[in-house]
């Protein structure tokens, strides 16, 4: 019988052998990358120069002074330690700062000119006989009325590049020969470390093993994982039985974890996933079964949970943080964490636990932004009002025309005040209408809601010498709430008419399909960014706050007619480009 070989030598060859073909093919895939990134750091280079020395020799090229051109190539090429060639589309040499043009061959048949003759870069790399030196070629058409009048030709020489790679390859050589030899040694020592654990898991199964299992092991070729496998085949059927128990065990356990909302992980002390539930899985985008017993970094690419589960495994105490997904829809997901121990108390991991908040914490956001904003937006008039009061009582009651003038500012911020608590209140009452289901739908005419809103904002519209254009069917019908929507369609056109400069046009368009009613604004006015877009309904939100403050908005305009829109079950979308105007579109369903 042939004697078994050592596992550590299974190793120990084989990982010398990946070491060394790994390191040889990096060297090689190195050595090539350099080169072809110097080539074409080169080809860049001259192709750059080409366009620096353009503008003056086109000059002489209508019409064609051959003598200035090769003076201003004698001249040009020894400054740049470049050698520069102009050809003509005929192949004719007219301009080279090495040689006579008149002594040089008709370059038609050069490759770079081939390609520069088709209108574009030229690049070739090859033997030049008039320098007897391998060399770069870069030819660039230079076009005059889309037509091409000459090709200028761009070269260096390829030594120093082939000089430069040449060391590189050589310090690479030797680094790879140290980092063989180290990598050497460093394998043996992984492969005794392997090696030894597994002879010591053979001795502990031999003192503990006493049953069969009806599956056999297979007996392996190296000398410990064959003992290893005659062993654990002499206590199969203890274990098996050992096994039943723990498999309905787990059952059990699944089956609870999968019937749970809240995601849950097992990780031991080397995060690797012990278990996962459904729901978790679900979370990450991922298959229960496919990452167990993998670590929870290659698995969940993010950062957050990432740091979170290492505080956790660090921590004896209850740790909690939030956690944010980004993708398509940013998610935020709550985490708290509990320490696994084992039979002797001795920690063996944590369980993750993993609630998703992110309607929540969204709404948590809404109404901290609502109360910091309207608080602002209430206190600034009141601030100024308070001032102006002061001022009266103190200075300015004497002469009426100041008092005048601050009560007319006085008066301003009052109607101020009055438009933000009426937007408030008119908000107030369309939610409680959409909650309580007092919204009543009658079947309108649509144009007749548009016509309406329309004659509200005739004067406002003149002023600015903007027409509003009406695009809508006679008969087109719809079940609405024709108050509430004539307030949308107004708080839109109110919008459009501030934003539009004079003498634009406003149009008001309406399309039904089978699905839906789509009344549209559109408006040609300064736009908005695509940053604000996704926040522009929020209350008391402005893409533009000081226009916004100054044209009298009181940022609820907005958001009132998202909720009118949510009334009606439809929704309000935005499309907009800056300096070209913005589209406010209202879809509500056909009921």
């Amino acid at each position: 019988m042939a004697k078994k070989r050592r596992l550590l030598w299974h190793l120990y060859s084989t990982y010398l052998l990946i070491i060394i073909i790994s390191l040889a093919a990096t060297t090689w895939f190195a050595s090539r990358t350099l080169k072809q990134f110097y080539l074409e750091q080169s080809a860049e280079d001259l192709q750059a120069r080409v366009h620096l020395f353009e503008a003056q020799i086109s000059n002489y090229l209508t019409p064609i002074d051959e003598k200035n051109v090769d003076r201003l190539c004698k001249t040009i090429g020894p400054q740049a330690k470049t050698r520069l060639t102009v050809v003509l589309p005929s192949g004719k040499v007219i301009g080279d700062s090495k040689n006579d043009p008149a002594a040089m061959d008709y370059h038609l048949d050069r490759p770079e000119i081939i390609e520069a003759l088709k209108g574009q870069t030229g690049i070739s790399t090859r033997y030049s006989r008039t320098l007897e030196k391998d060399m770069m070629y870069v030819g660039v058409p230079v076009k005059r009325n889309s037509h091409i009048i000459a090709i200028m030709r761009t070269s260096v020489p390829l030594d120093p590049i082939d000089e430069t790679l040449k060391n590189i390859e050589i310090k690479i050589a030797f680094g790879g020969l140290f980092i063989v030899i180290f990598a050497a040694i460093l394998s043996l020592l992984v492969s005794r470390l392997i090696s030894r654990p597994i002879e010591q898991i053979k001795k502990g199964a031999e003192s503990f093993a006493r049953g069969e299992f009806e599956h056999r092991l297979p007996v392996f070729n190296s000398e410990e994982l064959g003992s290893l496998s005659e062993t654990m085949n002499q206590m199969a059927v203890e274990l098996q039985k050992r096994i039943n128990c723990m498999r309905e065990q787990r059952n059990e356990l699944e089956a609870v974890l999968s019937s749970m909302v809240e995601g849950i992980i097992a990780l031991d002390n080397e995060q690797k996933i012990i278990s996962i539930n459904k729901a978790a899985a679900q979370i990450f985008g991922a298959i229960a079964s496919e990452v167990q017993n993998r670590s929870i970094q290659e698995v969940f690419r993010n950062t957050d949970l990432q740091n979170f589960v290492s505080s956790a495994l660090s921590s004896d105490e209850t740790v909690e943080k939030d956690i944010t997904l980004y993708g398509d829809n940013e998610r935020i997901l709550n985490a708290h964490s509990a320490t696994l121990h084992d039979a002797k108390g001795k920690s063996v991991g944590a369980l993750i636990v993993l609630n998703e908040v992110t309607t929540l914490r969204r709404l948590e956001t809404i109404r901290r932004d609502f109360v910091a904003n309207v608080s602002h937006e209430i206190k600034t008039p009141i601030t100024a009002i308070k001032g102006f009061v002061e001022t009266l009582r103190d200075t300015a009651m004497e002469n009426r025309e100041d008092a005048m003038r601050f009560l007319t500012i006085i008066e301003k911020h009052v109607d101020r005040l009055n438009a933000i608590i009426e937007d408030l209140l008119s908000l107030s009452r369309i939610e409680q209408g959409v909650e309580k289901e007092d919204i009543s739908l009658v079947e309108s005419r649509i144009r007749d809601i548009i016509a309406a809103s329309v004659q509200l904002f005739e004067g406002k519209a003149s002023s600015k010498n903007i027409e509003i254009v009406i695009s809508c069917d006679e008969n087109l019908k719809a079940k609405v709430n024709q108050p509430i929507l004539e307030q949308a369609v107004s708080n839109l056109l109110d919008n459009a008419i501030k934003y539009s400069d004079n003498e634009s046009t406003i149009n008001v368009e309406v399309r039904q399909t089978e699905a839906e009613t789509i009344i549209s604004v559109h408006d040609r006015g300064c736009g908005i960014e695509e940053e604000h877009l996704s926040r522009l309904f929020e209350r008391f939100y402005r893409a533009d706050k000081a226009r916004s403050r100054k044209l009298g908005g009181t940022g609820l305009g907005l958001a009132i007619v998202k909720h009118i829109a949510q009334a009606h079950q439809g929704y309000v979308e935005v499309q907009s480009t800056p300096n070209k105007g913005s589209s406010f579109s209202l879809h509500l369903p056909i009921i």
